[in-house]
């Protein structure tokens, strides 16, 4: 490949589906997708991928049956705690962005725990988005900016597009290059809406749980191909 992706953004979708094709309960797909999880993170790192950003529970999914919610927050807690030593060994530093304010303090401590014992760490950024919107992190944005605008700590004529940036969730994270979306589904589903305005999307019909290190090179490969013009012409690329 010629060219790599700084920033790839993965929506994992499948996981229900592909489990409800083996005649299993959802949770089973959930579980298989977590250790897909290990394998990509591992694969993206081989790859030289500075920043890995992994739609991992959005703002809307708690509108799924309860009894769901609760294993996917064990699954959350258990893959912690079970790949610290894997992240922390391989210089992987670990964020998070969403609103975390609303999730089991269980699982606050423990994301906590491992972001702080992996901060000074200098490879792979891995960020699991997590009560997370891109609808909501905008609001919140604008009303961080409002609240600043009204009481005089920015006029309102310097508020330009690095103001914004440095109100969002995602502040400390560069533009997403690439978006994979797994499962068939060819939407972004309110995922990293401000971050993504300039992404390559890649859908794929590959479900989650069956996503492999391949796949992953196959959707790098894919981007090295594409030509990435920003607003330009062909011909001002080359001159």
């Amino acid at each position: 490949m010629n060219k790599k992706p700084k920033h790839v953004a993965i929506i994992m979708d499948g996981n229900g589906r592909w489990a409800k094709k083996q005649g299993k309960n959802r949770f089973i797909g959930h579980q298989k997708g977590a250790k897909v999880v290990k394998d990509i993170v591992e694969e993206a790192t081989k790859n030289e991928i500075n920043f890995l950003t992994l739609f991992a529970f959005s703002t809307d999914n708690w509108s799924r049956p309860k009894d769901e919610i609760n294993l996917l927050m064990k699954l959350l807690v258990g893959s912690l705690k079970k790949e610290f030593n894997r992240i922390f060994d391989n210089n992987i530093r670990l964020c998070s962005v969403g609103n975390l304010n609303t999730l089991p303090d269980i699982v606050k401590e423990e994301l906590l725990f491992v972001i702080e014992k992996t901060k000074t760490n200098t490879g792979m950024v891995l960020t699991l988005a997590l009560n997370y919107g891109g609808k909501e992190e905008i609001i919140d944005a604008i009303k961080a900016i409002s609240n600043k605008v009204k009481n005089s700590i920015i006029s309102p004529e310097k508020v330009d597009e690095s103001t914004i940036i440095e109100h969002l969730y995602t502040r400390n994270l560069p533009p997403v290059d690439l978006l994979i979306r797994t499962s068939g589904e060819e939407r972004i589903s309110n995922f990293l809406l401000w971050h993504i305005a300039y992404a390559e999307l890649y859908f794929t019909k590959t479900l989650w749980p069956d996503f492999k290190k391949k796949d992953l090179r196959e959707a790098l490969l894919n981007y090295s191909k594409r030509e990435r013009r920003f607003g330009k012409t062909s011909e001002q690329l080359i001159t």
